[in-house]
């Protein structure tokens, strides 16, 4: 889709309200990832050098009302320093007539950060008149928050049809990731969607099965596709009552010609816990009394070999049960083979969703691949197909 980006938009001389996703991990009032931070100081630097006073605006954490322990506050120190020590302000409220009459004060360089915008139930109901309140702040309106463009809030979609906007350089990245795996790859195409649940990524599989030309399925939703294959899977996390619904799956991939890639060898252990007893096995050799918890070197290798073969990779979920050694490497595996890969000029890979970047930054290699997004539901819907309220309001 066409959208407007800071090359589109004059904004010296005038205020522009920025929604940032800045709802990042606080303990005991102090930041421990400063990722969303970062991303997003490029856009608001880049507004700032060219002349603009900035008003920062954000969500965070789902409180009810008024939440000490979900103020913005903490965010403001690490913000400055993310922008080169610039300061920045900090407001008691996003509405309201004190915040008004600090934003027309702002000079071009100020940086104004806004409290949390779901203080108010009326951001998450889109209420126009909150959204105008929000407009009165601002000239132009600028999303740099691709990880809620998902949802038609006040200040992610309605203020897009009240202001001039734009995207800001995170969103705009984002998009142009996403376009260059599904609307314009090279090919071939691989896409590896791990995760517990086939029911949960029923509306991913169907639309990339009509878009890539290999789709690997791994983590505990390939337990279920195994099931569906007649494969005994002992105690493994399994959606049995989705068996019929994985065939179907199988049998529009090979109608599309979409090659599926499920586990050769598995990791099974009597409990996933850390230090529990770990044996590789072969797929008609799982124990009744055991579970699957990884994939095993011979499924690791076989997948990499695919991406070898490939030029464009989409990843969302990891292979197993990450979290805990030595359920982690078979995603450390394959993650390290598609880092290699990369560096090589060999493939584009984009991977986003919570657990995948977790999953990457376990195995080192997160900012080795072409692009990680920080995005979750905004992201998965992407894929899946679906129109995005926040990206919509920017064309």
């Amino acid at each position: 889709m066409a959208f407007k980006t800071l090359d589109d938009i004059d904004v010296r001389g005038k205020r522009v309200f920025v929604r940032a996703d800045l709802n990042v991990p606080v303990k005991n009032g102090v930041v421990t990832d400063l990722t969303r931070i970062e991303r997003t100081a490029r856009t608001i630097s880049e507004l700032l050098d060219g002349g603009a006073a900035v008003v920062v605006a954000s969500h965070f954490g789902r409180p009810k009302g008024r939440d000490p322990e979900m103020s913005l506050r903490p965010v403001a120190e690490p913000l400055s320093a993310a922008l080169g020590g610039r300061a920045v302000a900090f407001a008691e409220d996003c509405v309201g007539p004190a915040v008004e009459a600090t934003a027309k004060g702002l000079r071009p360089g100020d940086v104004l950060l806004l409290e949390n915008l779901r203080y108010h139930p009326e951001e998450e109901a889109n209420d126009p008149a909150f959204a105008d309140a929000l407009c009165r702040l601002a000239d132009v309106y600028v999303n740099d928050a691709f990880s809620t463009a998902h949802r038609a809030h006040a200040s992610t979609e309605a203020m897009a049809h009240r202001l001039p906007c734009a995207a800001g350089r995170l969103m705009q990245a984002e998009l142009d990731a996403l376009a260059a795996v599904l609307e314009r790859p090279s090919r071939p195409v691989v896409a590896i969607v791990g995760g517990s649940k086939v029911s949960t990524k029923l509306d991913l599989l169907g639309n990339l099965v009509e878009k890539v030309d290999i789709l690997v399925i791994g983590g505990a939703m390939a337990n279920t596709f195994l099931a569906a294959q007649g494969y005994a899977v002992g105690k493994s996390l399994c959606e049995h009552d989705m068996l019929d619904t994985a065939r179907k799956v199988l049998k529009i991939a090979e109608e599309k010609d979409c090659e599926v890639v499920l586990p050769v060898d598995v990791v099974v252990a009597p409990a996933f816990a850390e230090g529990a007893p770990a044996t590789t096995v072969a797929l008609d050799a799982v124990p009744a009394d055991q579970m699957i918890l990884d994939i095993g070197p011979v499924s690791v290798r076989t997948v990499v070999n695919r991406l070898a073969e490939s030029r464009t990779l989409l990843w969302n979920g990891p292979f197993g049960a990450f979290e805990v050694k030595p359920f982690d490497a078979g995603t450390s595996g394959v993650a390290r083979g598609a880092a290699d890969l990369t560096e090589k000029g060999v493939l584009v890979s984009v991977a986003g969703g919570g657990d995948t970047v977790a999953a990457l930054v376990n195995a080192g290699v997160v900012d080795a691949l072409t692009y990680v997004s920080t995005a979750g539901g905004a992201f998965l819907e992407w894929l899946e197909g679906k129109s995005l309220p926040g990206v919509a309001a920017l064309g």
